[in-house]
């Protein structure tokens, strides 16, 4: 689990880099202001889990079952809410009928908490 965790915060780093650059150079022509902002938003927020899951992986004090729960929150998290941030900014270019990605988000964020919060649980509730 732990290299499928490492694995996956990697593709999410690398991907989130390459986004932001995408945003910050193509996007930058053909989006407003406020869309911009947005879409970095969701970069921004797929980078710290990317970061988040980085230290999970590599955190020896959680057991197998803690860091797969939270694994699978935060990457449910960050499909959700990033992902449904990429879909709501752009959608002036793709054409794409998005209106029901809005309430997806929030659950996105709903997941991350949960990840964090879980994280949280499984640290407090160690004996030693």
């Amino acid at each position: 689990m732990d290299k499928k965790i490492l694995l996956v915060a990697a593709v999410l780093g690398v991907t989130a880099i390459i986004l932001g650059a995408f945003g910050a150079h193509a996007l930058k022509k053909v989006l407003s202001v406020e869309q911009l902002a947005t879409f970095e938003v969701g970069v921004r927020y797929q980078m710290y889990h990317a970061l988040f899951l980085l230290f999970i992986g590599t955190f020896a004090f959680l057991g197998e079952k803690e860091r797969a729960i939270i694994f699978y929150l935060t990457i449910t998290g960050v499909l959700f809410f990033s992902g449904s941030i990429y879909f709501l900014a752009t959608n002036t270019i793709t054409n794409l009928k998005t209106k029901f990605l809005g309430p997806i988000t929030p659950i996105g964020g709903l997941f991350l908490v949960s990840a964090w919060g879980y994280f949280f649980y499984a640290v407090l509730s160690k004996k030693h």
